[in-house]
């Protein structure tokens, strides 16, 4: 039974710092540290009426993916496993926001607009990286939830994807699986092995991965994972957190943004490596070459390479399922062109933002998505596991049929579908690499990126832009557009868009075209327009060069 004097009680424990406004996005809360204990505390008060209203088990999860160590976070987890619902997102920012006197108010009012029972039981699933502030932080979440009587497991050290997995695994009573990390461990490692076990030809080589940790609990976990492999993937662990900081000159967004190796990777020429972020839900994929360039294989590669495999299974077992690939804007032009011309793959642009992508995925039979970032995973909608099964389990179908069937389920069982998931993503890239024969260098090779350059332009208000057409339209300021395209004419191969900024008063631009030089100076123009017509402020934007 919740009693409002706890609520009271205990949020005098966990006070609000006087005119601090955050706002949950779609990373949930970030900031630095020593600003969050209020806001995980009201964020275990949120749980517990998000469980009392869905009567299923919600999560929570103290993490700041891939900010600097000093920073922290938390994001809400809804019974699939998915993101917290987008109204839900709003409850959030506003009892974040309230003034202490007005907590209890604000806590009553979503109550009211939610029609909540507050007698009925909640569950909350709790996770925690590897921070230091995330120990005491995650304390804050499990008081909020005590105080409106709900009851909480303390996973404590997960992946976020590890705690995506449980909060599903709970709520479907196990059809997922088993809703525990050694659960986790075996659910992939099972499929995994199944996938590679017929492959006599694999060579050490082939079974070597160098994995840099990001010195976070991706680390960590896959450590855990490595005896349930049995050497059927051998893992060279770099960054592993004993002694580096936290994504500091490491991790997958380091490699994407710097386009170089993290710090304390030595790779040899050819050797394929990978990266997590902090919390171990995006991963890109590098190596160098024999003149020692180095080469980043990103989100749009990876997703070209599942989809294409998913593509051929399905050829091979008959089953008419659509693919899909779901991309954003910045999506490079050569991997559009590669599925939609080459492969025949259903392409959808979707806003930037994995609740974007994840959400327009479920339209199709298999939806595969990814960020450019390497955050992302598959969707199989139950009809189409329905249809796989049946093949798979028919007594009747001939051998290649049943073969190609069993490669699919076994896929579905390695893909953590509810959200993006380095480890599991890295197993099922390592599979497909393994079936088809595939070098790293000759999935680099599938298509050639077309050369991009992205920049920003600081304006007085970014709401001055107004997108359209999956952000790949400027609908406002007038003339914008019109000066974009006219730009774009100029180069071959050439393609922009601009797009606001969803954190700070500026205008993301982004271009590619057939050379570097091309594609800089096209964004160098567009940057110009930018400035001209949205209220640029400062200095004009300098050529890149």
């Amino acid at each position: 039974m919740a009693s409002f004097d706890q609520v009271a009680q205990q949020s005098a424990l966990h006070p609000k710092p006087v005119g601090l406004v955050l706002q949950y996005g779609t990373a949930g809360f970030r900031t630095n540290a020593k600003h969050l204990d209020h806001i995980m505390f009201r964020m275990g008060l949120l749980a517990a009426l998000r469980a009392k209203k869905t009567k299923a088990t919600i999560g929570v999860m103290v993490t700041a993916s891939h900010n600097p160590e000093e920073d922290n976070g938390v994001k809400l987890v809804d019974p699939m496993g998915e993101m917290v619902t987008p109204s839900w997102e709003s409850y959030a920012t506003e009892l974040a926001n309230a003034e202490q006197e007005d907590l209890l108010a604000a806590v009553k009012d979503i109550i009211e607009k939610e029609a909540i029972d507050i007698t009925q039981g909640a569950c909350v699933f709790v996770g925690k990286d590897t921070r230091p502030s995330s120990e005491t932080l995650s304390k804050a979440v499990l008081d909020g939830v005590s105080a409106l009587g709900g009851q909480s497991k303390d996973y404590g050290l997960v992946t976020t994807p590890q705690l995506h997995y449980m909060v599903c695994c709970q709520n479907t009573q196990g059809r997922y699986g088993v809703a525990t990390v050694q659960g986790y461990y075996e659910k992939l490692t099972r499929a995994f092995t199944q996938l590679t076990k017929n492959l006599p030809n694999r060579t050490d080589d082939q079974k070597h991965l160098l994995v840099d940790g990001a010195n976070g609990i991706g680390a960590l976990k896959v450590c855990e994972m490595e005896r349930f492999l049995k050497e059927r993937l051998q893992i060279s662990l770099c960054n592993d957190g004993t002694s580096g900081k936290l994504n500091h000159l490491c991790g997958a967004d380091y490699v994407k943004v710097q386009q170089r190796a993290p710090t304390g990777v030595k790779m040899t020429a050819g050797e394929r490596c990978c990266s997590y972020d902090g919390d171990a839900d995006r991963i890109v994929y590098y190596y160098a070459d024999f003149e020692g360039q180095f080469h980043l294989l990103d989100g749009d590669k990876i997703a070209t390479l599942i989809s294409t495999f998913l593509k051929e299974l399905l050829t091979q077992t008959g089953l008419d399922l659509q693919v899909a690939v779901v991309q954003t804007a910045y999506a490079n032009g050569s991997s559009t062109s590669y599925l939609r011309d080459i492969m025949k793959v259903t392409v959808r642009c979707a806003k930037t933002g994995v609740k974007h992508l994840h959400h327009a995925a479920q339209e199709f039979d298999i939806g595969v998505y990814f960020e450019a970032n390497g955050h992302g995973t598959v969707l199989f909608s139950k009809a189409a596991e329905k249809k796989i099964s049946q093949v798979a389990e028919d007594p009747n179908v001939n051998d290649e049929r049943k073969d190609a069937a069993l490669l699919l389920q076994n896929t579905v069982n390695l893909i953590n579908q509810t959200v993006g998931d380095a480890i599991s993503d890295m197993l099922v890239i390592e599979a497909v690499l393994a079936i088809k024969g595939m070098t790293i260098q000759q999935w680099d090779a599938i298509y050639a990126d077309l050369p991009n350059r992205q920049l920003k332009v600081k304006v007085a208000d970014r709401r001055v832009i107004d997108t359209a057409d999956a952000e790949r339209r400027a609908v406002s300021p007038a003339g914008l557009q019109d000066a974009i395209d006219s730009l774009v004419k100029k180069y071959s191969q050439g393609r922009s868009f601009v797009r606001p900024s969803g954190t700070e008063d500026v205008v993301r631009v982004y271009s590619e075209a057939d050379t570097q030089e091309n594609a800089d100076a096209l964004a160098h123009e567009v940057s110009l327009a930018v400035y001209t017509l949205a209220g640029g402020v400062g200095g004009k934007p300098k050529p890149i060069h």
